[in-house]
């Protein structure tokens, strides 16, 4: 029986798709293991033609958007059009091992309570150097990809539990979404998995790490690069938008030092990086969409049952702090 579906969202990555979707075809048992739905945002380049024409024994199927309207859209289409007990978010720069979709399905399988399952993300022009196991969350207002850059063979060597999965190679279990929600399209792009990890946690689920599962990730393959207007905008609005969504004002008041403090060391970073001025504009759309109509029906409301949640992600929050200065 199928019970995960691969969701792969597309942007003119014609260069990147056609060794995703070798390495799929390649994994064990995939044609009886996973459905495949490729989300085209409205592509250019071909890409969206090459998988009509692809010969394939694999359960493929394409969605066609007008337009580019980001990751969160994009997967959201992939998950209503799924039919699966799971939906795995897959980048379209990315490739993976034999027994990926297996070993995710193992850890997720686990527990009732496993929201998302984050893979081992090594990257693809130096497979010794890991793109990240997860996001980790902080309550300087920081999400950062956990060890990247270390040794794929000295760290993340044991499955365990994260902040929130990233979207660009994790598993999910369906269900979930219908209690939670689906993926903020507000976002458009960047942070969104953070956020619906955190939402997540407030609803007492778990988001894991699954050491076992690994895949190749080119990275960049959308925005260009690791710093660009872009991707600096959207990120420093989406940054404040998640603390306005997810934090209970009590929470939100035991945090500001932090989060002052945080987002002042932003601030010098980028105007040394020379992209200041486009930190700041992000963070004043942040503060306008957090005051915004939309934001406030998409505000997680705070519940008197959720109370052990907020006091575990709080502790989680600090933690995160020394795990982003020292570890």
């Amino acid at each position: 029986m199928i019970r995960t579906t691969v969701i792969i969202p597309n942007y003119n990555g014609i260069d990147y798709l056609i060794p995703c979707l070798d390495s799929l075809e390649q994994s064990s048992d995939a044609f009886n293991r996973i459905k495949v739905i490729v989300i085209d945002n409205g592509s250019d380049d071909g890409s969206a033609e090459l998988v009509k024409e692809r010969k394939t024994h694999l359960d493929l199927r394409l969605i066609e958007l007008d337009k580019n309207t980001g990751f969160a859209y994009a997967v959201n289409r992939g998950i209503e059009a799924a039919d699966t007990e799971f939906v795995l978010l897959l980048n379209n720069d990315i490739t993976i091992d034999k027994d990926f979709v297996l070993n995710l399905e193992k850890v997720i399988e686990s527990d009732e309570r496993i929201f998302s399952v984050n893979s081992k993300m090594c990257q693809m022009k130096e497979p010794e150097l890991l793109d990240g196991t997860g996001d980790h969350y902080c309550a300087l207002g920081w999400a950062y990809a956990a060890y990247k850059n270390r040794k794929a063979d000295s760290y993340a060597k044991k499955d365990c539990s994260i902040f929130s999965a990233c979207g660009g190679a994790s598993i999910y279990r369906r269900r979930i979404f219908d209690e939670i929600g689906l993926f903020d399209e507000e976002h458009f792009a960047y942070l969104e998995d953070v956020d619906i990890g955190y939402r997540a946690l407030i609803g007492g689920y778990k988001n894991m790490y699954c050491a076992s599962a690994v895949c190749y990730h080119a990275g960049s393959g959308f925005s260009g690069s690791r710093y660009n207007e872009f991707k600096i905008k959207l990120a420093s609005r989406n940054s404040i938008y998640i603390i306005y969504k997810n934090m209970p004002l009590i929470q939100l008041i035991i945090n500001l030092p932090f989060l002052v403090t945080g987002f002042l060391i932003k601030i010098v970073f980028f105007i040394l990086k020379g992209f200041g001025s486009t930190y700041l504009t992000g963070l004043i759309k942040g503060f306008k969409l957090s005051f915004s109509k939309k934001a406030r029906e998409h505000k997680v409301r705070f519940k008197l049952c959720n109370i052990a949640n907020y006091i575990k992600i709080q502790i989680l929050l600090w933690v995160n702090i020394i795990r982003r200065l020292f570890v």
